[in-house]
């Protein structure tokens, strides 16, 4: 597998991205998955893919927040024929490497529990939202632990965000210490 830098000239890789982004959120990127990609090339931020025999089979992005000493992840999806095959861990490994380079400190997530896939999503989030955060549970495969095995710890969570109860949790990784 090796690591590209997506840009605008790559039209086949950009349409297996799009097809990427809807399988793996058809619920968010079914009807935007080409826009959400042309966002991923603009001039500030990076696309990261990662090809195998000639194919794309995942992509990661990036986005520039806090004059730069923090990006957020934005967004991470591998095709369904290579997930749990380490796609997702070696271009996060990638792109940590590639924002340190850029003077990353802090790189940070978002990650939805829209389908009660966590222990948030259960009560009211606004009440002993730390104990409920240091309890998690992970119900139905939530990547929040995909990201706590590559060294992300949750920094926060946004009760309802998705509506009630299904909050966004928010992971950080220092890429500094």
């Amino acid at each position: 597998m090796e690591f590209i830098l997506l840009d605008e000239t790559q039209h086949t890789y950009l349409q297996q991205a799009a097809r990427i982004l809807r399988q793996a959120f058809p619920h968010c990127f079914d009807d935007c998955a080409e826009e959400i990609v042309q966002e991923m090339l603009m001039e500030d931020r990076v696309a990261l893919g990662a090809v195998r025999d000639g194919r794309l089979v995942g992509l990661a992005g990036a986005i520039p927040r806090y004059d730069l000493t923090a990006w957020e992840l934005h967004p991470l999806a591998v095709e369904e024929s290579s997930r749990s095959q380490g796609v997702g861990r070696a271009l996060v490994g990638e792109l940590e490497k590639l924002l340190r380079e850029r003077g990353c400190l802090t790189l940070y997530l978002g990650s939805d529990d829209e389908d009660n896939s966590t222990t948030l999503s259960e009560g009211d989030l606004f009440e002993d939202t730390w104990e409920k955060i240091r309890n998690i549970r992970n119900l139905k495969r939530h990547p929040f632990s995909f990201y706590q095995k590559l060294g992300y710890q949750i920094i926060g969570v946004i009760p309802d965000a998705n509506g009630l109860g299904k909050p966004d949790i928010w992971m950080g990784k220092s890429l500094a210490r």
